[in-house]
């Protein structure tokens, strides 16, 4: 009995052991390939963000999925990608040459040639690990027979967005969640206040006979982040039997890069899901911050008042948090600050990256 004590005993200091070398040692964790690089120390290499979503025809979506998961796998890169028989739908980071190999094997795959690809800077590793998943559909809509592939509307490029959107009798729809709409939106757009992209048909249905009246119908200009939302929504209206619908190409992030503030027709700034926050522009960093206990953005009015505490609290979530839960906020945030003056990686990043991934996730259907 002693013996077997003994044993528990020493396998259990050495357990310890082993935890605070990991909390303690200034050298970087490594993990499984599956996981893809870590660099909890020093100056990490730049890691390239990639987002794509692309509509066509995938046939033998499991298949794809485990050779689209093992090109990942190879080169190290972590985050999730969506596949569904109406295309490809993700955000994806890790090294130029890790990410080129899969975007090399995505344009590869029929009707996917053309993919295009939105790319950004990240200082450290934005995901945790790789999810390459099965869906019913790659921006959920949630109705049956929409199909952006024969039925979306007009594109309509950036340069020409503002004379389609200034026309009279155009409405202009902002398709996105309310969250987002607070950050910033086109002058005059309608705001459905919908907090998923599920909501939208329900809105539209019930606002139908107010926004289009009982003579000929209007045209419809809706836009989104990237393009994604909107070119499914105008599917939806088509479905609806709206024809005269039009959506942003390129989305709100292309309107921004390419078109100059002083003939802009946006304002405020663009909620984006990753560490920028929000953008504005020539997708200048903007100047709202995200709040680490709800995860939404927070303005800089917002910033001044006395329920906003840095990765605490803010004025939307200070009243649905209980004083336990803040305080557990403000402890790892101190457990975070005190990691960062010693160059290390917060033993908690794992939780943190969970609430990374859970924001960078929601992109998936904000693009």
């Amino acid at each position: 009995m002693w013996r077997a004590c003994w044993t528990i005993r020493t396998c259990a200091n050495s357990w310890i052991g082993w935890r605070t070398r990991i909390r303690t040692s200034p050298r970087p964790l490594r993990r499984s390939s599956a996981e893809g690089p870590a660099f909890v120390t020093g100056s990490p290499p730049s890691i390239r963000v990639a987002a794509l979503y692309k509509f066509a025809r995938l046939n033998d979506c499991d298949a794809v999925r485990r050779k689209l998961a093992r090109v990942c796998d190879a080169g190290g890169v972590r985050g999730t990608l969506l596949l569904a028989g109406e295309g490809i739908n993700g955000t994806i980071a890790g090294s130029e040459h890790g990410i080129e190999n899969v975007l090399a094997f995505i344009r590869g795959l029929p009707g996917f040639g053309d993919l295009e690809v939105k790319y950004a800077a990240a200082e450290t590793m934005p995901f945790h690990r790789m999810k390459v998943r099965l869906k019913r559909e790659i921006v959920t809509m949630g109705q049956p027979g929409i199909d952006p592939l024969t039925g979306a509307g007009h594109y309509v490029s950036p340069q020409n967005w503002n004379a389609l959107i200034s026309e009279p009798g155009t409405i202009v729809i902002d398709t996105r969640n309310d969250y987002e709409v607070a950050v910033g939106s086109f002058a005059g757009a309608i705001d459905p206040k919908t907090a998923s992209f599920r909501d939208f048909p329900a809105w539209f249905r019930a606002e139908r006979e107010r926004l289009l009246g009982s003579g000929r119908p209007p045209k419809i200009a809706m836009f989104c982040t990237g393009g994604i939302r909107c070119e499914k929504s105008t599917a939806f209206l088509k479905a609806e039997g709206i024809e005269e619908v039009y959506h942003l190409q390129g989305g709100i992030l292309k309107y921004l890069e390419t078109v100059p503030a002083e003939q802009s027709l946006w304002e405020g700034e663009c909620f984006v899901f990753d560490q920028r926050v929000a953008v504005g522009h020539g997708l200048e960093a903007g100047t709202h911050v995200l709040c680490h206990a709800c995860r939404r953005p927070v303005s800089s009015a917002d910033q001044a008042s006395p329920l906003y505490v840095s990765g605490v609290s803010c004025p939307a979530c200070h009243a649905v948090r209980t004083e336990a839960q803040r305080a557990g906020y403000a402890e790892r945030d101190r457990q975070e600050q005190l990691a960062k003056a010693r160059g290390t990686a917060h033993i908690g990043a794992r939780a943190e990256g969970l609430a990374t991934r859970q924001t960078a996730n929601r992109k998936l259907v904000s693009q």
